[in-house]
């Protein structure tokens, strides 16, 4: 057997697997271990559409004979062809064509669906007499799940977890079937593409039956924080059907280094009459702290071990947290460990570009070190809950997210199977349990742009709702203030000039791009706090600038990366308004974000008017404007308009060396950091940008004129690839000169061939109109560009990519890659 050697960085969501199997291979014997984590994403059968019969042990084998092998995460609609919109339909889902006349383009085009999937198991002899759960971390859009021909759970709310008791009904000695059918129900059941299927994890747990630590058991907080010393305080819930009236529960403090920095033991004295209690155990108190921040995001672990009176550890379970203190106010917006924070985010939907719905922790890291590369510190996750594995990374990322339950408060928009007034009293205490221990999350958001329905329960715009759902939040968390996004256009029903009823309920005034509102309501309002919720592209710049920096929370840009769904008319398959294109590319008006975002950091970056595109009202809110490249490949005696963005007081433009003149930054909120050139002759060459602060250069932007491309450039995402089944490689693919600059002119079809222990799970290349699929092997450059994803095994060693052009123009290229 091949071990890890204790310094590799193994992903937290493989730790508790890896411990089972390190159990074995020391000879302790299963029962042994206080609590097992047993990773299902392996090995699942696949069908694509319903089927007649629950598959069972008896009739498995017959039944999936034709069906394919998936491994998990798994989106079963990305796989799916495009489906153009007929003659009778509207090609988008914009205001102007109402929404969902295009019956498919919320939904990426992609045709809704059943998708089944039936996953064999032999249980493990050991766990008889112990208590077995299923946990599934969500089944997109809604799913139901039978163990051996039994109907034994489901969700009617996919983004939420749950998880099914099947110790009384596993059968030893013989193969268990578990059956999964998922349905992404009906196209107006949401608004945004939201793939199908097991797209997070699936695992089985194992713990002692009348002694452990119940699902999400540990609540976590730091009510005193200091540079000297912080106060961490730890709730516990406990099932216990023992005949005992004494237990003790061990609370192990570790740092990041894996140091003990505490080490107490609560003696518990339990009350009989209960089942299941939450237990306040002692407090802990931790000298000089390391305090959680987002330039600093330090983590600590909490592991807590539950003993029985005789000091048999019945059950151990772990969660990391941070210690930090965050503070809102009218005055100052939002305050973290005592210092102001103004927000940069992001508001984005759930799926992975490529990769659909599928939630790999890989591609998901990805995303965030370029928003943090790019200068972002904020996420809003809408509207709703991404994965956990989500919130850990922004937690050792140091993001912080608003964390988001649902869109409309409608059963139209949470599954569509159920009535929503008989979801949340399950969907609340599920999400904030399981998400209330990170750092990350500094405020709570149960809902999206709803105060316009007047269908709402109980007919008062959303207020009775909001205080219902938040009462019951606060049964599980109260260290974090709530809100609800506003839409743009809801405002008092009876005067324009005051804010929703909704608006004046919720602890902070989240409105979707409206920021103007913010100093009139404020001043009528004086306990109101800000916060721009959504703000668009095409204001970028008054709508950060033209905010009160010193008083607002901050704002999230919406969309900022490409997404499949809300298509603004067909052959586009998606959201096209972002700064990085579907492939994780940079658009240049990315470069003015940074501009922006990090002002300590000189920048300046050229881009070139390519056309006016007509603006597209959506919400409400006009998205369109100018659009933009960043090459120097035109045609001769073309006039240009060339924006440079920069953060300096001034920029010098030259082409071929001759100077076309200075502009000077300002402090105008419309045109600061954007300098412009009118007409602008073009020539074969190169242009430059040169920045200066203060009479000094501090920074430059070349492009020069490429020639026709020679060969293919990849260059692979990361330097450590696990052979773990699941971690990803993202390999770019750019076609080059012979000087080795980008082709943006090659547009040639590639094929994609692997040798080794890792496979193809998707192609792309930036090009929203595309109607190339995704889980494919082969891709077209756009701009001179494409991506392939990478799936890697479990066994490592050297993989070969092979990438050849099927025009024959340029020739095949490889590389090799090393799976540890």
């Amino acid at each position: 057997m091949n071990y890890l050697p204790l310094s590799h960085k193994v992903p937290m969501r493989y730790v508790s697997s890896l411990l089972v199997l390190l159990c074995f291979a020391l000879g302790t014997s299963a029962a042994d271990a206080p609590r097992q984590t047993v990773n299902l994403n392996f090995g699942w059968k696949f069908h694509l559409g319903d089927i007649n019969d629950v598959p069972t042990p008896q009739n498995v084998d017959a039944l999936t004979a034709g069906w394919r092998t998936v491994d998990l995460p798994h989106d079963f609609q990305i796989e799916q062809p495009w489906v153009a919109p007929g003659d009778d339909e509207q090609g988008d889902n914009s205001d102007q064509a109402s929404n969902f006349k295009s019956r498919l383009s919320a939904r990426a085009f992609k045709e809704m669906g059943v998708g089944w999937y039936v996953l064999s198991i032999t249980p493990d002899e050991a766990w008889k007499g112990r208590r077995v759960v299923l946990d599934f971390q969500g089944i997109m859009y809604v799913g139901d799940v039978w163990l051996n021909g039994q109907l034994v759970g489901g969700t009617d709310y996919g983004y939420v977890g749950f998880e099914i008791d099947i110790s009384q009904r596993l059968r030893f000695g013989e193969t268990n079937v578990i059956a999964v059918k998922s349905n992404t129900q009906e196209p107006l059941n949401s608004r945004w593409y939201t793939g199908g299927g097991l797209f997070r994890d699936v695992t089985l747990i194992v713990t002692d039956p009348q002694l452990y630590l119940p699902r999400h058991s540990l609540y976590v907080t730091t009510p005193v924080v200091s540079e000297q010393e912080a106060t961490v305080a730890i709730q516990a819930d406990i099932a216990c059907t023992l005949s005992t009236e004494h237990l003790k529960v061990r609370a192990i403090v570790t740092d990041k280094e894996g140091n003990t920095v505490a080490d107490h033991i609560s003696d518990i004295a339990w009350n009989r009459k209960m089942k299941v209690y939450e237990y306040p155990l002692d407090n802990i108190r931790l000298a000089a702290p390391h305090l959680w921040s987002c330039e600093s995001p330090y983590l600590y672990r909490l592991t807590v071990e539950l003993q029985d009176e005789n000091g048999r550890v019945a059950d151990r379970v772990e969660t990391r947290f941070g210690v930090r203190t965050i503070e809102f106010s009218p005055e100052f917006g939002f305050k973290l460990n005592g210092k102001k924070v103004i927000w940069k985010g992001i508001a984005n939907h759930h799926t992975l570009g490529a990769l659909g719905a599928a939630a790999y922790p890989r591609a998901i890291e990805k995303r965030l070190k370029l928003l943090k590369e790019w200068g972002f510190n904020h996420v809003r996750t809408s509207h709703n809950p991404y994965s956990e594995d989500f919130l850990s990374l922004c937690d050792e990322y140091g993001f912080l997210v608003v964390d988001e339950l649902y869109d409309k408060w409608l059963t139209q928009f949470t599954g569509g199977r159920k009535e929503w007034t008989d979801l949340w009293q399950h969907d609340v205490p599920e999400f904030i349990k399981r998400d209330r221990n990170h750092p990350s999350v500094v405020l709570w958001s149960l809902g999206n742009e709803l105060q316009t329905y007047a269908n709402l329960p109980y007919n008062d715009w959303g207020v009775t709702p909001y205080r219902m759902q938040r009462e019951l939040l606060h049964r599980y968390d109260t260290t974090r203030l709530v809100t609800v996004a506003m839409h743009p256009r809801g405002r008092n029903l009876a005067t324009d000039s005051l804010p929703a009823p909704l608006a004046l309920e919720t602890d902070v005034a989240a409105y979707n791009y409206r920021y103007m509102y913010f100093p009139g309501d404020g001043r009528r309002f004086p306990w109101m706090m800000f916060y721009q919720s959504e703000a668009n592209l095409t204001m970028m710049g008054p709508n950060f600038f033209e905010m009160d920096l010193d008083k607002v929370i901050g704002l999230a840009y919406w969309g900022m990366i490409d997404y499949l769904g809300e298509s603004q008319g067909w052959p586009a398959k998606g959201w096209a308004n972002g700064v990085f294109d579907i492939a994780l590319e940079p658009k240049p008006m990315a470069y003015f974000l940074r501009s922006m975002f990090k002002e300590e950091e000189p920048l300046v970056h050229l881009s070139i008017v390519d056309e006016v595109a007509d603006n597209i009202e959506w919400n409400g809110i006009k998205f369109g404007g100018e659009r933009y490249s960043d090459h120097w490949n035109r045609r001769p005696g073309s006039l240009l308009t060339i924006y440079a963005y920069s953060n300096a007081d001034e920029v010098e433009l030259f082409v071929n060396g001759k100077s076309q003149g200075k502009r000077t930054n300002t402090s105008d909120a419309k045109t600061r950091n954007k300098m412009r050139w009118d007409k602008v002759a073009y020539a074969d060459g190169y242009a430059e940008a040169v920045a200066y602060r203060a009479g000094r250069v501090v920074a430059r932007h070349r492009i020069e004129t490429s020639g026709d491309a020679r060969r293919l450039q990849l260059t692979p995402d990361q330097q450590v690839w696990h052979a773990d089944g699941t971690d990803l490689m993202h390999v770019r693919v750019h076609a080059v000169d012979g000087k080795g600059r980008r082709a943006y002119g090659a547009q040639d079809l590639l094929s994609f061939e692997v040798e080794g222990d890792a496979r193809i799970v998707a192609v792309t290349n930036g090009d929203m109109l595309s109607d190339e699929l995704n889980a494919v092997t082969e891709r077209s450059l756009y701009n001179g560009s494409a991506m392939v994803i990478l799936r890697a095994g479990k066994t490592g060693g050297v993989v070969s990519l092979k990438v050849t052009p099927l025009s024959k123009s340029l020739k095949p290229a490889k590389i090799a890659l090393n799976i540890e």
